[in-house]
């Protein structure tokens, strides 16, 4: 099952997220379950957030997946959305 995770960063945190950056990479790539990911970026083109795809089995995992990612362990993230998500182009 597919889970769109949607995380907005605390305001001022570009640097939280720099400093997590290899960490929450090296996870995606650990995990295998990202199926598509990238940061969402302010007006001056700045990472403020990010929209990861997850291939999961439930809800639960899509839970337990985004607790343990090393941007959320560090605290980056002010607000965070998990919905299930449905593939229809692409």
């Amino acid at each position: 099952m597919r889970f769109a995770l949607l995380a907005k960063d605390k305001t001022g945190a570009l640097q939280t997220r720099l400093d997590n950056r290899d960490a929450h990479l090296a996870y995606v790539a650990e995990t295998g379950v990202v199926e598509i990911a990238g940061p969402l970026l302010d007006a001056d083109g700045q990472m403020c957030g990010s929209l990861i795809i997850l291939d999961v089995p439930d809800l639960a995992a899509a839970e337990a997946w985004a607790a343990a990612d090393p941007y959320a362990k560090a605290g980056l993230f002010g607000d965070v959305t998990l919905s299930a998500w449905k593939k229809v182009i692409g």
